[in-house]
């Protein structure tokens, strides 16, 4: 060339595109309006707990019955059930014929040096979630891990474990008070050790689907005995 540079003539490289499959979804959503009236169910209840509920020295938690047909939280109920059957839709089922209904809603108290192993739930249920209530400084985190296992067993050193990217195992997130978490139940999650002082309080609830109108099954009349 005039000046007496070298042109240098590359290949073109075909382009490669990424399809991300089977994702693992979590859902949150910021719901104070909330707070007021699951604290006065979960309050009564933790206090009727307390009673019959000795804190063990190795997961100090007090665990409350379920609350979700308790008229005081009808509107919160709702709000779940709504956005879950939304979620399930989204994801790409047919919903038309169903509707969500809740299995279980308790209110969790974790003490000091509480946690949460690594657990899914079953039993028919489609969804879960949680719903914090009083959340101290040094409270525990919400960890949801990878359900591949065979990932997990095969996977790499990840370059930079503060950074969520594909090589991630698990992803952590920090609870507020009135933060709502909704994710497919088959999806593990624990919670860190807790290292406040004092007790951190939330609510956990399941979900699973069924017909939104249930068949009904014509009884024959009984057979005459002659």
């Amino acid at each position: 060339m005039p000046d007496g540079t070298q042109e240098i003539k590359t290949a073109t490289e075909p382009q490669i595109q990424m399809w991300n499959y089977f994702p693992s979804a979590i859902y949150t959503a910021e719901a104070p309006q909330f707070l007021t009236s699951v604290k006065e169910v979960s309050d009564e209840l933790l206090k009727i707990a307390k009673t019959q509920q000795k804190l063990d020295s190795i997961f100090p938690a007090i665990m409350t019955g379920n609350y979700f047909a308790d008229p005081r939280v009808a509107d919160f109920c709702a709000y779940i059930g709504q956005n879950s059957w939304s979620i399930l839709q989204t994801q790409g089922y047919a919903m038309d014929n169903l509707s969500v209904t809740f299995t279980e809603m308790w209110t969790q108290e974790h003490h000091k040096h509480s946690l949460m192993e690594q657990h899914i739930h079953g039993f028919g249920s489609q969804l879960s979630g949680f719903y914090f209530l009083e959340v101290p400084e040094k409270s525990s985190q919400v960890i949801f891990h990878d359900p591949r296992a065979g990932k997990v067993q095969a996977n790499l050193p990840e370059a930079n474990m503060a950074v969520a990217t594909p090589a991630s195992n698990a992803i952590h997130f920090i609870p507020k008070p009135g933060l709502l978490m909704i994710s497919n139940s088959w999806l593990p999650h624990s919670f860190g050790r807790h290292a406040a002082n004092k007790p951190l309080k939330f609510v956990h609830f399941n979900l699973t689907v069924q017909l939104a109108q249930q068949p009904v099954c014509a009884v024959p009349p009984a057979a005459e005995v002659i």
